[in-house]
């Protein structure tokens, strides 16, 4: 176990005890779970604390759980290069909840959270321009939640007789394949190598 993100974790779990709620160090990396009302304050001290000095946000994404009461996770990688150190920070969010940005602490921040903005439906407050930045303007739903379909609403092509782009109900010219994944050897009247070792 990497004993600089220990004393990392146990340095935070002392200093903001009140903005943490799990902190763990597994396949060397340090996670630590917040909550989304301290989430501007906490990246605040991870950038600012000499401890720390996360000062390079590299991503900002969020995982779908449907059938969560709090549907996503918020998942946020941050860079101490004084240290040589990374961090993952997380909170879990509902549906109908609103983040803060944390813009002002990383203008790094202000694409990544219109993405996920674009992809999962997340609202951010205080965002300076929060607008899709991947889809269409037009789009409707939002590609990387779990419940949109894979094949989507609409499809675009270009109308060479209207000279411009079209969006036109998507429409399948075949049924989705059904897939057993049954082995083409079941039913077989001999014993494959190996299947000696299947009732033992």
């Amino acid at each position: 176990m990497d004993t600089a993100l220990v004393e990392l974790k146990e340095t935070l779990a002392l200093r903001r005890e009140s903005a943490i709620l799990t902190a763990e160090v597994a396949r060397g990396e340090l996670t630590v779970t917040t909550t989304p009302t301290q989430i501007r304050d906490f990246v605040a001290f991870l950038r600012s604390d000499p401890t720390c000095r996360f000062t390079t946000l590299i991503d900002i994404t969020a995982v779908d759980w449907p059938a969560r009461e709090k549907r996503f996770d918020i998942v946020y990688h941050f860079l101490s290069m004084h240290l040589n150190q990374r961090i993952r920070v997380k909170a879990e969010l509902r549906e109908d909840e609103i983040l803060p940005s944390i813009v002002e602490q990383f203008p790094a921040a202000d694409w990544y959270e219109r993405e996920v903005f674009d992809m999962y439906g997340i609202l951010f407050s205080g965002h300076p321009d929060l607008r899709r930045i991947l889809t269409d303007y037009g789009f409707r739903g939002y590609p990387l939640r779990k419940d949109f379909p894979t094949t989507g609403y609409v499809e675009v092509r270009y109308d060479e007789e209207q000279k411009r782009v079209v969006y036109e109900p998507v429409q399948l010219v075949q049924e989705y394949r059904l897939f057993d994944f049954m082995s083409p050897w079941e039913g077989a009247e001999y014993i494959l190598p190996g299947d000696e070792k299947k009732g033992a």
